[in-house]
């Protein structure tokens, strides 16, 4: 049963034990925009209790703000899956995310009150398809608007990430924002650093990997959010670059018009290495000097590379995820050097872990700048033209092997078995019995390397 089906049965349940029950937020706006829904919302006047008893497999992960997840059936993982929320008016918001008491109605419209934007404020009858709107929010979704329900004050108060989720919805389907909602957002853009890490990491992700991720960028900027929330990148504008090679602009327009070029649905580690790929350039900027001088950046990968580890520790990215995005930005240049490599260096680079982001990174790069796209052909050719095993040839030796040679175990293994393999790569070796004439040939009897 996929995630529709599941959201109708829910509802006919409901309806069928006495109760109201629509479909609510993004789905609705979705079917109206004729997108396919990322998942399904359901909204009740059922209390949660209640919600349970009906549905025996539900999941109670919510139920202190009236939220009940439904499965499509026990201990299902990848079975669909429906929120069921309780009609409710919330009082307070201490934290900034939680309201502090939940009060359960049976009026949707007092329900549709606490929630963001007007057009995420709709109800639909799965049955009769009517919809039901108290806010405006068809009025909006005709208009492109992006308007906070009732005062934009209040609703930023009760959460401080929907200034950026408000970002993303007009980034998202190319909406404007409301006037008094983008003046809200201006006003308490400093209040954002209230929200947790995480919370903030997610959201940005989904900014950089919906489709529109400059014009995101282009908004955050605008509405004073992007220097509270990454100051490192608002120091992108107005940093020159050599014309020769960049003759786009700064470094920030470089990097718009790379996030311009990123597609719906990109790795959340690529769009973060477009992002981050240059970070480094603005405190290592230095001016031209001389009559044949350029501007320079000397250092700017090692520095940046360091800088996005610790965006990403702020962020609180997986370790896996923030080596993948150092790793994006500390080799986004050696693409330069591509066409003369050793044989043994280019097999080392393009076996980097998930190499495809690092050339599709290189494209970005390239076609948002200079537009030569020769290294990046030479890359393609070379993946389509080398067999897998030249790449990844299997070891010829083993440290046994070596042992059996004589030689003790300890540091210098690490360096003959490198000069075995540097030679493989480079097509010099391809035997077993080469690689022992090798061995002896190039480093000293055992006795000396113990």
């Amino acid at each position: 049963m996929n995630a529709r089906a599941l959201a109708e049965r829910v509802c006919r349940t409901l309806r069928a034990a006495g109760h109201q029950a629509y479909f609510v937020g993004g789905c609705v706006r979705d079917i109206l925009l004729e997108r396919e829904p990322a998942d399904y919302d359901v909204s009740t006047d059922a209390t949660p209790d209640r919600v349970q008893q009906l549905f025996p497999h539900s999941l109670a992960v919510g139920a202190k703000f009236g939220v009940v997840i439904v499965t499509e059936e026990s201990g299902a993982e990848s079975s669909a899956q429906v929120e069921v929320a309780t009609f409710r008016s919330d009082v307070g918001y201490s934290d900034g995310r939680h309201p502090d008491e939940v009060v359960y109605t049976d009026s949707p419209q007092e329900d549709l009150k606490r929630r963001d934007f007007t057009i995420n404020a709709l109800l639909l009858d799965p049955e009769t398809k009517e919809i039901l709107d108290f806010v405006g929010g068809r009025d909006d979704l005709r208009a492109g608007i992006i308007r906070a329900i009732g005062r934009a004050d209040d609703r930023f108060r009760e959460d401080k990430l929907r200034m950026v989720r408000a970002v993303r919805f007009a980034a998202r389907f190319r909406y404007a924002i409301e006037a008094a909602t983008f003046s809200a957002i201006v006003k308490s853009a400093p209040a954002i650093h209230e929200v947790s890490a995480e919370r903030l990491r997610d959201e940005l992700t989904k900014l950089l990997t919906e489709g529109a991720a400059r014009r995101g960028f282009e908004l955050l900027d605008e509405t004073r959010l992007l220097p509270e929330l990454l100051p490192e990148i608002a120091r992108m504008k107005g940093v020159e670059q050599p014309p020769q090679f960049h003759p786009e602009g700064d470094v920030w327009t470089h990097t718009l018009m790379m996030l311009d070029g990123l597609p719906a649905r990109s790795t959340p580690t690529l769009a973060w290495g477009v992002l981050l790929h240059d970070v480094g350039k603005p405190p290592t900027f230095t001016p031209p000097s001389g009559p044949n001088g350029r501007i320079r950046f000397d250092q700017h990968v090692e520095v940046g590379t360091r800088m996005a580890e610790e965006i990403c520790r702020r962020l609180r990215f997986s370790n896996d995820d923030t080596a993948q995005i150092a790793s994006l930005v500390a080799n986004h240049l050696r693409f330069k050097d591509v066409p003369q490599m050793k044989p043994s260096t280019l097999k080392r680079f393009v076996r980097l872990d998930r190499f495809d982001e690092h050339l599709e990174l290189h494209r970005l790069d390239c076609s948002s700048s200079h537009r030569n796209l020769d290294n990046y052909g030479f890359v393609r050719r070379f993946l389509a033209e080398t067999p897998p095993e030249q790449v990844r040839p299997p070891r010829l030796l083993t440290g046994d092997d070596l042992i059996s040679l004589g030689y003790a175990p300890g540091p210098p293994f690490h360096a003959i078995l490198e000069a075995v393999e540097e030679a493989q790569l480079n097509g010099k070796v391809t035997t077993r019995e080469a690689a022992l004439r090798l061995v002896q040939e190039m480093f000293k009897p055992a006795r000396h390397l113990k």
